[in-house]
C-alpha cells in the first residue's frame, strides 16, 4: 500500500534562510507520526507545505501516491488540520462555529455528523455555550471537531497540547490515541512536549536545522536494551574487580568515582541491585537516564552532521 504521505527532498527557504533542507519521509496508513525538533527546526514549515499553505522551493509531496501539486484541492478534501491555535468566533456557540466551518468544507454535512464529532471530542452538552466561555482545552477539542467534520483520513496537528494544563494535556492525549486506535485516523503531530510524543506516537521523525536526523518506529528508536542505568554507591575500592568477574561487566559503560553506568534494559535493575547488595556494596541510588528527551538532545546538538535512519 502506498504511504498516505510521502515527501522527497523537500526544501524551503525564507529570505535566504533554509528552513527545510531536502526532507524525505513517509507516513503509513493508521500511524501516529510524531514530528520533533527544537524551535526553528522546520516542523511548522513542513506542515504548512503539506497543507499547501506555502509552496516548496524544490522536492515533491505525494498523497496516497498522487503528486500533491497536480491535484491539491482534491487531495486536501481528505485532510483535516489544526495549525497553531484554532481561530473561532468567540461570540458564537460551539455548535454555530462547527456549522460554519462544516459549510466551508465544501460538502453538505448533516446535523447528525456535527453531533457525532462533538460527542467524539467530549463537547456534548456544551455545544450551545459561547466559545469565549470555553477553556483552552475545550477550544482545542472544538478545533479537532472542525478538522474531523468532513471525515478526513489524515489529521495534521501542530502543537495540539500547547497552552493546556495537565488535565487538558491528558485529555488531548487520550483523544489522539482514541482517534487512531478506535477510529482509524492517520495522525501527524508536532509537539515540543517530548514526553507526549513518546507515549502517543507509533513512529517519529526528529529534525534539526531543517534536516532529518533520524526517523523510525518509536519502540525501536527507544529500545529498552539501550537504556542507561546509573548506580551511585559509597566509595568501594573493590567494586572494579567484582564487576570484572561478574555477569554485569558486559553492560558496563563507565565508572567515575562512585557513579557506575550500565547500558541495559531497566527490567534487569532489581537483579543488579540484589547482586550489589550481596557483594556488600552500599547502593545510594539507582536511576534510569535514557528517555526520549535524552535521545532527542543527544541528536539535536550542533555536532550532528548526517542523517540516521532506523
Amino acid at each position: 500500500m502506498e504511504p498516505i504521505i510521502e515527501t522527497k527532498n523537500l526544501s524551503k527557504s525564507f529570505k535566504g534562510f533554509l528552513a527545510v533542507d531536502r526532507l524525505s519521509f513517509a507516513i503509513g496508513h493508521g500511524e501516529v507520526y510524531g514530528l520533533l525538533g527544537q524551535n526553528g527546526a522546520g516542523k511548522s514549515a513542513t506542515m504548512r507545505m503539506l497543507l499547501g499553505l506555502i509552496f516548496p522551493d524544490s522536492g515533491n509531496i505525494f498523497f496516497n501516491g498522487s503528486e500533491f501539486s497536480n491535484s491539491r484541492r482534491d487531495l486536501l478534501k481528505n485532510v483535516g488540520a489544526i495549525i497553531e491555535r484554532p481561530d473561532m468566533y468567540g461570540y458564537l456557540s460551539g455548535w454555530e462555529n462547527l456549522k460554519i466551518f462544516a459549510a466551508l468544507s465544501g460538502g453538505k454535512i448533516p446535523a447528525t455528523r456535527l453531533h457525532e464529532v462533538l460527542e467524539l471530542v467530549g463537547l456534548k452538552g456544551r455545544e450551545k455555550d459561547k466559545v469565549k466561555t470555553y477553556s483552552q482545552g475545550m477550544k482545542q477539542r472544538l478545533g479537532i471537531a472542525i478538522a474531523l467534520v468532513h471525515k478526513p483520513e489524515l489529521l495534521i496537528l501542530d502543537e495540539p497540547t500547547n497552552g493546556l494544563d495537565p488535565q487538558g494535556i491528558a485529555e488531548m492525549r487520550a483523544l489522539i490515541v482514541s482517534l487512531s486506535q478506535d477510529h482509524g485516523k492517520t495522525i501527524l503531530i508536532s509537539s515540543h512536549l517530548l514526553y507526549e510524543i513518546e507515549h502517543i506516537a507509533t513512529n517519529m521523525l526528529i529534525m534539526h536545522k531543517g534536516k532529518k536526523v533520524v526517523d523510525g518506529p518509536v519502540n525501536k528508536l527507544l529500545n529498552p536494551d539501550k537504556n542507561l542505568v546509573e548506580v551511585i554507591i559509597r566509595a568501594d575500592s573493590s567494586i572494579a574487580g567484582k564487576l570484572a568477574s561478574s555477569q554485569w561487566q558486559q553492560y558496563l559503560q563507565s565508572k567515575e568515582n562512585t557513579i557506575i553506568t550500565f547500558k541495559m534494559n531497566p527490567a534487569n535493575t532489581p537483579a543488579l541491585n540484589k547482586w550489589l547488595v550481596g557483594e556488600n556494596i552500599d547502593v545510594l541510588e539507582i536511576r534510569t537516564k535514557h528517555s526520549l528527551e535524552d535521545y532527542f538532545l543527544s541528536l539535536t546538538n550542533d555536532t550532528v552532521t548526517k542523517d540516521r535512519v532506523i
